[in-house]
């Protein structure tokens, strides 16, 4: 019987394949035991680059070496004697970062973001439109009214506690007092007594009824709390007129018989229209931005 011709052409294959693997793995084998040795002695015939002034040697301290003086570069520092301080550069980097991390959370709760926001979120609800305007949007208008009614204070901020820290008339603690003070009287107009009173109390301070000797520490609790409660009591009269929608279209749907189509569906093209005829961003955004000043 003939035979396949792959048949015969099979062994010699086998052998040209295993003769092939045996020299790679002696070429292998040969550069890892003989080619770093070789790289290493061609290292060390390279002479070195540079003059001996310009070389950074690098040599263990000895007794009489102070060793602040061997890594002058990478060093924080910070220098403190009779109440006067001061930061290298380093340091006061760190605090920066440290400063615009925290950012966010301050300009949430030390403002009028966390009113605005909620009263706008109120808005949307009542009108049952789901995510229209949508959460980006919503956030950035804010953002926006945010940095509009905090301007007068952000600026004298500013004036009073960045530029004189930058031109080195004051240091980092008059800077802190100067950039607080204009915050504390926007929180303290803001906020109502009961709330400072309760916090006091909690906190086993004893009060004279003078806005400016509450703590910082007091103060920003008591205006995140009267900030809260004056923002659902906006959305909660924002809520009563497409309630009665709601009510009058549940009322009519039951009369005619179509207790199984869902009410919001017809009521909501209500909603907007009511809202749309009334002019009704305009009046919550006046309103609501009134209501600081």
């Amino acid at each position: 019987m003939k035979k396949f011709e792959g048949e015969n052409r099979l062994p010699a294959l086998v052998r040209q394949a295993f003769v092939s693997a045996l020299l790679l793995a002696l070429m292998v084998t040969f550069l890892l035991f003989f080619y770093p040795a070789t790289s290493s002695y061609a290292a060390d015939d390279v002479p070195p680059t540079g003059t001996e002034d310009e070389r950074t040697p690098i040599e263990p301290a000895g007794e009489d070496e102070d060793l602040t003086d061997l890594n002058i570069a990478n060093m924080v520092t910070v220098t403190w004697g009779e109440g006067n301080g001061t930061l290298n550069g380093a340091l006061r980097i760190m605090i920066t970062l440290t400063i615009i991390m925290i950012l966010p959370m301050l300009l949430v709760m030390l403002t009028s973001f966390v009113r605005i926001v909620i009263v706008l979120h109120f808005t949307r609800a009542a009108l049952n439109t789901q995510t229209a305007p949508p959460n980006m949007v919503l956030m950035a208008v804010a953002l926006f009214l945010t940095f509009f009614i905090m301007r007068p204070t952000l600026s004298e901020a500013w004036a009073n506690a960045v530029v004189p820290l930058d031109e080195g008339r004051i240091d980092q603690a008059e800077a802190f007092e100067e950039a607080v003070a204009p915050f504390r009287t926007f929180m303290a107009s803001q906020t109502q007594e009961k709330d400072v009173v309760m916090f006091m109390e909690i906190g086993g301070y004893t009060w004279d009824g003078d806005p400016e000797s509450v703590p910082l520490e007091v103060l920003i609790p008591s205006f995140i709390v009267s900030e809260l409660r004056t923002a659902f009591i906006i959305g909660f009269v924002i809520y009563v007129p497409f309630i009665v929608i709601d009510m009058v279209v549940a009322s009519v749907l039951m009369s005619m018989g179509m207790m199984m189509l869902p009410p919001t569906t017809i009521s909501m093209p209500f909603k907007i229209l009511l809202f749309i005829l009334a002019d009704g961003w305009n009046l919550i955004v006046g309103n609501l931005v009134r209501t600081f000043y």
